[in-house]
């Protein structure tokens, strides 16, 4: 299910950036081999990524959760020159496909995947600085990745949260795990004093999440 009508989702795309082609071929090659091919970002929200990326301009990028790199190649569009985004993937099943899609995104040299649990990997890449993380895997996780990468975001940057409206069901009376574990998590960033939020309803809805300058 999607937040927004899917007229209003149409209409949205038609009046963003097109998708560029080399992410025409991820998403299309996405549905026909992948499961649960809902799970990628997608045009509206991919030119989203590259916009707010864009904006930043960042140097040092963390995703946690590759899928089959559609939201890498976005974020990547704006890296300054010599930047460079860290990705992580729990599953190995997608390591040929990711590179086979970041060899051929011209971003090959600036992406660097990780392969396996993303805690620990997190804790290995503990001498980044990051000005952008973009967080999109286990949502029951949501909280200790923010806790793990809080202290290496540069006051300033930005974390983005993805799924955060949960198919409409965190405002609603929906009362199974996954949805209480979701709200929790929205609560618990609207009251950290270190942070200012804003949740945007983008397909399943995006929060973003600017640590404050010191």
């Amino acid at each position: 299910m999607e937040i927004l009508d899917p007229a209003l989702q149409a209409y949205l795309e038609q009046h963003c950036p097109p998708e560029p082609k080399m992410l025409i071929t991820i998403n299309r090659e996405t549905h026909l081999k992948v499961l649960k091919a809902n799970m990628l970002s997608g045009h509206y929200q991919g030119r989203l990524l590259s916009m707010l990326s864009k904006m930043l301009q960042p140097k040092c990028i963390l995703e946690i959760g590759t899928y089959t790199g559609y939201a890498t190649i976005c974020l990547a569009e704006g890296l300054v020159e010599g930047g460079e985004i860290h990705t992580i993937e729990v599953n190995l099943e997608m390591e040929e496909m990711i590179r086979k899609n970041f060899k051929n995104s011209g971003f090959e040299d600036r992406i660097f995947p990780h392969f396996g649990d993303a805690a620990q990997i997190i804790l290995e890449l503990s001498d980044k600085n990051y000005d952008i993380v973009f967080i999109d895997a286990d949502k029951k996780s949501n909280y200790a990745y923010f806790q793990l990468i809080i202290d290496q975001l540069k006051p300033g940057g930005v974390i983005i949260v993805d799924n955060v409206l949960w198919k409409g069901k965190v405002y609603n009376q929906a009362n199974d795990t996954d949805t209480r574990t979701i709200r929790e998590f929205n609560k618990l960033i609207s009251t950290d004093d270190r942070v200012e939020q804003l949740i945007l309803p983008v397909r399943d809805g995006i929060m973003l999440i600017r640590k404050k300058q010191l």
